[in-house]
């Protein structure tokens, strides 16, 4: 038996919620505000915390920054309007889980289970973010990492657990699958917020000017060399370097980063002494790493030294649920003074595009239909995309939503099951669910 405490105002999902953990046998305590949850929490009588997020007055990021002092149990924070900006703020200041509602049964049983193993190996609060939390409500840029998808949920917990971390990160992904807001969220929601983000494009610069670019020269170091010039990796000083697409690097300048990282200081072009650096590198690529380094064009010390903390970006073709989410919220980020909406057969052109260009293609598709729709409804016609690549599920706009969801559900597992080629492990990994949670959805469609 576990004593389990609830935090949330609403009373008929606090009492429900409670029932349902006494039946399981644990010992439950509710409060309906964060001040009278932490004195719960500060009597020392609880193994685990279900927190909401919302709440009037203090929300549920009040009640894990302020419970790191009191209580090493493993709190689990609730929303029903979830976000990749709390998301990560939650997992930043060191919730153990966060979950949608409404919640599954077996789902919170499997959390908690998972908390409570862990209980026993919390970290001391000491070791949780110092630094002043940003509000993710006022976080204007977390706000681009739309998704309402269980695959970018876990980015963005991945996000919230790395940010306070030193340790290199390397983004994966698709090209156009947003790889450098990842790389944003993770500066801008670290200690190292305040100083420098740096990025570089490293299949934008030449192969003799590489080296240049990230570690400067000295004045005369080759012709052309009229002043010293500090390089990417000093104007980062005390931030982050972001070296997008790492994987068309020249293998020389490999060899010279994989130096950097290990022994924190650089040698600038020309000069006879080697300088100390303090940046976080973040790294990204479309490419496939382990092939390249097994051609011999990727330095696989290298590929090792990056992911440390390894992030997958799913393509949006695995996640179509977020297709009209990120598609809306493109069309309110264009504002104006009318903004516009998308008609139901626009909306079924774009969940039957497989989105080769992923987010990227999206959003310009949307900028597109807002430039070229005169009205406040923008149609199939003013998205830009042929019919000849559609072949989605057709589904219902005049139906029950339910039914609309379920189809649409339907189709994503068949697809994952199909690209998985049957392996049925990997088709879960591509849709961001457990595997009993897949076998749930193949019961339920009739697909087992």
């Amino acid at each position: 038996m576990a004593r389990i405490l609830i935090v949330d105002d609403d009373t008929a999902f606090r009492e429900s919620l409670a029932e349902m953990l006494g039946d399981l046998g644990h010992a439950v305590s509710a409060a309906p505000t964060v001040a009278a949850g932490l004195q719960v929490l500060q009597a020392g009588s609880v193994d685990v915390a279900i927190v909401d997020l919302r709440m009037p007055g203090e929300d549920g990021l009040a009640f894990l920054r302020k419970a790191r002092g009191l209580s090493r149990a493993p709190c689990i924070m609730l929303t029903a309007y979830a976000s990749g900006s709390n998301t990560i703020e939650a997992m930043r200041l060191g919730a153990f889980d966060h979950l949608t509602k409404p919640i599954a049964r077996t789902s919170l049983v499997e959390v908690l289970e998972r908390a409570l193993l862990s209980a026993g190996q919390a970290g001391s609060p000491e070791n949780a973010a110092q630094h002043p939390a940003q509000n993710p409500e006022q976080d204007g840029d977390d706000a681009e990492l739309v998704s309402g998808s269980e695959a970018m949920r876990q980015v963005f917990k991945r996000i919230g657990l790395a940010a306070d971390s030193d340790a290199t990160v390397l983004v994966l992904g698709e090209t156009g699958t947003g790889k450098e807001l990842v790389a944003r969220a993770l500066h801008r929601n670290s200690a190292r917020a305040e100083r420098p983000f740096v990025a570089v494009n490293c299949a934008a610069i030449p192969a003799d000017l590489m080296e240049s670019e990230l570690f400067g020269h000295v004045k005369g170091a080759f012709t052309g060399a009229v002043s010293d010039r500090a390089g990417r990796f000093r104007e980062a000083q005390g931030g982050t370097l972001f070296l997008d697409e790492v994987g068309d690097m020249p293998l020389p300048t490999q060899a010279k980063i994989l130096r950097a990282l290990q022994e924190r200081e650089i040698t600038p072009v020309g000069a006879s002494r080697a300088l100390p650096v303090n940046v976080r590198i973040i790294a990204a690529t479309h490419r496939d790493l382990p092939a390249a380094v097994k051609e011999g064009r990727f330095r696989e010390d290298l590929w090792y030294r990056l992911q440390v903390v390894p992030v997958h970006l799913p393509p949006l073709r695995e996640r179509l649920g977020d297709v009209l989410l990120l598609a809306e919220h493109f069309l309110r980020q264009g504002g104006g003074t009318s903004p516009k909406r998308l008609g139901a057969d626009a909306a079924r052109l774009l969940l039957a595009h497989d989105w080769p260009g992923n987010v990227r293609e999206l959003r310009n598709a949307m900028e597109r239909a807002a430039l070229l729709c005169p009205g406040p409804v923008i149609g199939a016609e003013h998205i830009g995309l042929q019919p000849a690549v559609a072949h989605g599920p057709a589904i219902d706009w005049n139906g029950p939503l339910a039914a609309a969801v379920a189809q649409l559900e339907r189709e994503m597992v068949t697809r994952a099951l199909a690209a998985a080629t049957g392996n049925r492990a990997e088709a879960a990994r591509r849709l961001g669910l457990s595997r009993q949670q897949l076998y749930r959805k193949l019961a339920e469609f009739g697909l087992g």
